[in-house]
């Protein structure tokens, strides 16, 4: 969809859309008493992402409640609302008037980048959509933004719409098409130009470093694994950069623990954590962000053949540390363990942030609204909820303790990849932690309820969220760019 930013309204035929905080806005009045006479009958009280269809001459228009006040989050609701209602309308174009509004630049561009990423649609394996069923709106036109909007809109925003779009399209792929090998093929292929370097090392370079822990979780699969690192220098010479580690099961069958069959075709998403590694990657280098972050994601596939890892098989990480398997579909923090350490080793990062579809647990606690968070430093925790609040990624921290990292002692190894079932969250997240060295700074983000919607929110339809882009984003424009 093609987004414009105007002076003034464009001659043609398209839908108006007026922006109002109550039936008395000056953006009503100033449309006639028609518009505030079917306002006042639909009960219009101006909320945030509120919308009124009328039709007055011929021409559609809509009024949309901004809140009491015009803000981020608000002008989301609003521009998600949008384009939800006319997406598939049958009209071919829109102009957003903002006259009225208070709506800085920033804010503007902030509604452009709301409607570019609700209007996402992954449509390629279906042919056979009826015509109601194919979106018609291909047009916006924003009218009457303060500043250059536009300017904003092309340097900061329009990054984040294509890193979202990158993290959306590898976790709504399925699995036979989305694999170690080709997420890579297809992360390579979307950031090209981009200023990324790019290494990969693939199952015989990582035996070689004794990454025992992902290559114990990859035996069961014909798919071989990766490791795909992407860095970003942006930031001062020489200066320690920060790691994103993203988990990267492309899909879990929970192996020789196999899960029930019913929801399993869900478990392509299990790769989301990776998903949003590589989104973040894209948009700070498309917006060339002034830090040196290094993305880390380990890809495998966990299946259940005759050489998969077994219940009760005991391996070697690649720190020296030994993990007895009590659960083949426990495989999520084997893979971050060896690939934490590889960062470590290879990076030496003053920071870690991890993202993982981890544990079920957190879906218990949590439900679909919050990621659980888990760090080992109270700033670095205050630093990512707050990003989390300013772009909707919310995050919820979570306890870690002595007593819970007991429970994942082992009688025969260093460590067992599980606890009891109470507190299966935060077990896993101590289990990561034993992988994370003194003097490193280390969060944990458990996103297993966030990946993937059931629902469609204010700029995502039903399906990949692309949960965690922003996030890592905002930290970073908020954090390491200071």
């Amino acid at each position: 969809m093609q987004i414009r930013f105007s002076d003034r309204r464009p001659d043609g035929d398209f839908t108006l859309v007026v922006l109002a905080a109550s039936t008395d806005a000056e953006a009503v009045t100033g449309a006639g008493g028609e518009l505030k006479d079917a306002l006042v009958r639909r009960r219009f009280d101006g909320e945030a992402g509120t919308l009124v269809e009328h039709f007055t001459g011929g021409r559609r228009m809509l009024a949309v409640g901004t809140g009491k006040t015009v803000d981020g989050a608000s002008i989301e609701k609003v521009g998600g609302a949008i384009v939800a209602h006319l997406l598939t309308s049958g009209e071919t174009a829109a102009v957003v008037d903002l006259d009225g509004v208070a709506c800085d630049a920033d804010t503007a561009a902030r509604l452009a980048a709301a409607m570019e990423m609700r209007s996402w649609r992954y449509d390629r394996y279906r042919t056979r959509l009826k015509d109601k069923q194919k979106v018609s709106l291909n047009e916006i036109t924003i009218v009457g933004s303060a500043g250059d909007a536009e300017q904003r809109y092309n340097d900061r925003w329009k990054p984040v719409v294509e890193g979202v779009a990158l993290t959306r399209e590898v976790v709504t792929e399925p699995a036979n098409i989305i694999y170690p090998e080709t997420f890579v093929d297809r992360v390579r292929a979307s950031v090209e130009g981009s200023g990324l370097e790019i290494e990969v090392l693939d199952g015989a370079a990582m035996a070689e470093l004794g990454m025992g822990a992902l290559l114990g979780v990859a035996q069961g699969s014909v798919r071989d694994p990766r490791l795909l690192i992407m860095r970003w220098n942006g930031g001062a010479d020489g200066a320690a950069p920060t790691a994103f580690v993203g988990k990267g099961v492309t899909f879990d069958t929970g192996g020789i623990s196999i899960k029930p069959a019913a929801g399993m075709e869900m478990m392509k998403w299990d790769m989301g954590g990776a998903g949003a590694v590589v989104g973040a990657m894209k948009t700070v280098a498309l917006r060339k962000a002034k830090a040196n972050i290094v993305g880390i994601c380990g890809l495998v596939e966990n299946m259940p053949d005759g050489n998969a890892q077994r219940p009760g098989d005991v391996v070697t990480t690649m720190s020296g540390q030994t993990v007895e398997v009590i659960n083949t579909d426990a495989e999520g923090r084997l893979v971050l363990g060896d690939a934490i350490t590889y960062a470590i080793r290879t990076y030496k990062p003053s920071i870690i942030i991890d993202l993982a579809t981890l544990t079920g647990a957190i879906l218990i606690s949590l439900g679909h609204e919050y990621a659980g968070l888990f760090a080992n430093d109270d700033r670095l925790a205050e630093q990512l909820t707050a990003a989390g609040k300013e772009t909707g990624d919310q995050l919820w921290r979570m306890p870690m303790a002595d007593s819970f990292d007991r429970l994942i002692d082992s009688p025969i190894a260093d460590m067992k990849n599980v606890g009891p079932r109470e507190g299966g969250s935060i077990t896993a997240a101590q289990f990561i932690k034993r992988f994370v060295e003194n003097g490193v700074r280390w969060a944990h983000i458990d996103m297993a309820g966030k990946a993937w919607g059931d629902k469609a929110g204010p700029t995502h339809e039903k399906g990949a969220t692309g949960f965690g882009v922003r996030l890592l984003d905002r930290y970073v424009e908020d954090v390491l760019e200071r």
